[in-house]
């Protein structure tokens, strides 16, 4: 895997992004051979070609992240696979079509577009065929050793067996039945086994009791012999993008090469979401004066709902939104979770929660300093004491400012319960660890993504 944006990617989703790039800049570079012949030559140079191919290679890969052509998991069939790049194709013409017509000199030559998308769905669907057998071949991937039980090795487990993109092919498992015993001599004698037997080329340890069972003369002989040795909450962090808070030392947080960001990074962040803020201002203003009527029109109360939240170093402060429940919906129950298809939530309200329009106040916040655009999100008061006693480490949010959308909110749910707030700290404590300005722009990229298709819990 390797590091980009402080996240780890995959090398097989690179090669795939490679290949893809590859086939996009070849089909159009052949579209425009077929459609001027020797006078191609001329044509790149006068007409800014290659910087036009650039930017089509760009939004068809954009629009094939949002259509979600790199998610194994959901995509199992190759059938669906080739739909979608078909639909993909389609999108990029339209769009494409869209882009000559409002601004004509982005035009090649009349028929280039449309021969090089031909061209593509061919090169396209191609070269997935060949990545697909590429990867599938034994010597691609890697013979993986997982050693330990628990919730931990059970994760790393599944992970393995369903995410191909990971290039792993699992040669055993120690501990995979509850029932079997795991001692220090067993363990090091099923290892060295095994990793003769199968050739093992990483061995993961996910131990919970390492000091009594954990075999550390037969894993430094195994990484003497080459054998990759890996720790399990290393690697599921690197897999998951979360950070377990069960098992979670001190001295994982203290020593961590992450968990550090210069002052100087401070003031770009609070520039960059500074901009942010005002620049949806901006696009937004149009809207507000429709929303307020809407508001008002649908249900008696305030146009704004104003609500103690609790922000960087446990400074409480007011977080606006735009109401989208009943006045009176905690007059009797108090403070409580909003819950799914909650009856206090308005005709209006249900909509601007579905579209996120309710969030668009939050805009002040940022620019009030309350706030910063990505960070994790604010939590009331009421539910921080009950949240902290339950969750370890769960105040260590408060150590950078919320944000309006978050890494917690691209990718998981919406969350009303104890359990959905500790998974949601997990992704919180991954960002807090690995906060850039690069991973901060993915977020702000995969946030639009999340709002169109109605996902996440922003």
């Amino acid at each position: 895997m390797i590091r980009i944006f402080n996240l780890y990617v995959p090398t097989r989703l690179l090669v795939l992004l490679g290949g893809e790039i590859v086939a996009i800049c070849a089909s159009f570079w052949l579209a425009i051979r077929i459609r001027f012949g020797d006078a191609s030559d001329i044509t790149f140079y006068d007409e800014h070609v290659l910087w036009k191919i650039a930017a089509v290679a760009a939004l068809a890969l954009i629009c094939s992240h949002y259509l979600e052509l790199y998610d194994w998991q959901h995509l199992t069939k190759p059938s669906e696979t080739y739909s979608r790049i078909l639909m993909l194709l389609g999108i990029v013409c339209l769009l494409l079509a869209g882009l000559i017509y409002v601004f004509p000199r982005f035009s090649v030559g009349r028929g280039v577009f449309l021969i090089g998308i031909c061209i593509l769905s061919i090169t396209w669907m191609s070269w997935r065929w060949a990545y697909a057998r590429l990867i599938s071949f034994p010597l691609m991937r890697e013979r993986v050793y997982l050693v330990g039980q628990g919730e931990r090795a059970r994760r790393i487990a599944e992970a393995i067996r369903t995410r191909g993109e990971l290039g792993m092919d699992m040669s055993g498992w120690a501990g995979e039945t509850a029932t079997e015993s795991l001692t220090r001599d067993s363990l090091g004698e099923i290892l060295l086994e095994t990793a003769k037997k199968h050739a093992v080329q990483r061995v993961i340890v996910a131990l919970d009791d390492r000091r009594s069972r954990m075999p550390v003369q037969e894993l430094l002989e195994l990484r003497m012999r080459g054998v990759l040795v890996e720790d399990g909450a290393t690697l599921l962090e690197k897999i998951s993008g979360q950070i377990e808070v069960d098992t979670l030392r001190p001295s994982a947080l203290i020593f961590s090469d992450g968990f550090h960001l210069r002052p100087k990074h401070w003031l770009i962040r609070d520039f960059v979401s500074t901009i942010l803020a005002l620049t949806l201002s901006i696009i937004t203003l149009p809207l507000i004066p429709i929303i307020v009527l809407l508001i008002k029109l649908t249900s008696p109360g305030p146009v704004l709902y104003r609500q103690k939240r609790v922000g960087f170093r446990n400074k409480v402060f007011n977080c606006y939104k735009f109401r989208t429940m009943r006045a009176d919906a905690e007059a009797d129950s108090g403070p409580t979770w909003a819950l799914d298809d909650d009856p206090r939530v308005t005709k209006i309200g249900r909509f601007l929660r579905m579209t996120r329009l309710d969030e668009i106040p939050q805009l002040w916040n940022v620019l009030r300093g309350d706030m910063e655009f990505v960070g994790p999100r604010p939590e009331r008061p009421e539910f921080i004491e009950q949240l902290s006693e339950q969750i370890p480490y769960y105040r260590l949010r408060h150590v950078v400012r919320p944000g309006i959308t978050g890494w917690a909110q691209i990718n998981y749910k919406y969350g009303n319960s104890v359990r959905d707030s500790k998974e949601k700290l997990k992704y919180d404590l991954f960002y807090i660890k690995n906060m850039s300005l690069g991973l901060d722009f993915w977020i702000v990229f995969a946030t639009i993504k999340t709002v169109l298709f109605r996902d996440g819990s922003l």
